[in-house]
C-alpha cells in the first residue's frame, strides 16, 4: 500500500508541476488530470508493478546523496578528459574491461551502468548478469577496483544493502 500511495503522491506532484494548474478554474483540465492519475495508479496496481524498483520513493534520500556524490565524480573525470584533449599528443590508452557488480536489483545495475556512462571517459557497452563491459579512455583508470566505490554507493542507494 505504501508504494501505491508513493506513486499517487509523485504523480500528483508531477502533474501539478507540469500542468501549472493550481486552481480549479478549469475543471476540464483538472478532471482529465485526476482521471489519468487514478487510471495510472490502478493499472500499476493491477499489473503488480508496484514494488521497490517500480516506485523507489522510499529510497529518495539515499538516491539524492548518491547523485550528489556522482556529480563530484563527473567533474573530476571531466577534468581528466579536458586535460587529455588539450595536450598536443593524444596519450590515451583505451581499453575494454569487464566490471563485476554486487548490485542485486535491475534498478541498482541500471543506475550503476548509467553512472559509468555519465562519467566522462567511460562508457557502459553491455550489461550481462552481474558483469558490465566498460570502454575506458585510460586502461590504468579502469583497472581492478576502479569502479568499486561507485558500485558500493549505487548498491547502497538502490538496494539498501551495504558492502557485499
Amino acid at each position: 500500500m505504501g508504494y501505491f500511495l508513493g506513486l499517487l503522491v509523485v504523480l500528483v506532484a508531477l502533474w501539478l508541476g507540469l500542468s501549472g494548474e493550481y486552481t480549479l478554474t478549469k475543471p476540464a483540465i483538472a478532471s482529465l488530470g485526476t482521471v489519468s492519475i487514478i487510471l495510472t495508479t490502478v493499472l500499476a496496481y493491477r499489473f503488480d508493478i508496484l514494488d521497490r524498483e517500480g516506485s523507489p520513493y522510499g529510497r529518495l534520500p539515499q538516491l539524492v546523496a548518491y547523485w550528489a556524490w556522482l556529480i563530484v565524480e563527473i567533474f573530476k573525470a571531466n577534468w581528466t578528459v579536458i586535460k587529455a584533449c588539450l595536450r598536443s599528443n593524444l596519450d590515451i590508452n583505451p581499453a575494454l574491461v569487464k566490471v563485476k557488480t554486487g548490485c542485486e536489483s535491475d534498478l541498482a545495475r541500471t543506475v550503476f551502468a548509467n553512472s559509468i556512462t555519465l562519467t566522462p571517459g567511460t562508457v557502459s557497452v553491455e550489461v550481462e548478469g552481474d558483469k558490465i563491459l566498460v570502454h575506458a579512455l585510460y586502461e590504468d583508470t579502469a583497472g581492478p577496483g576502479a569502479f568499486d566505490e561507485m558500485d558500493r554507493r549505487s548498491r547502497e542507494a538502490c538496494d539498501g544493502k551495504g558492502p557485499a
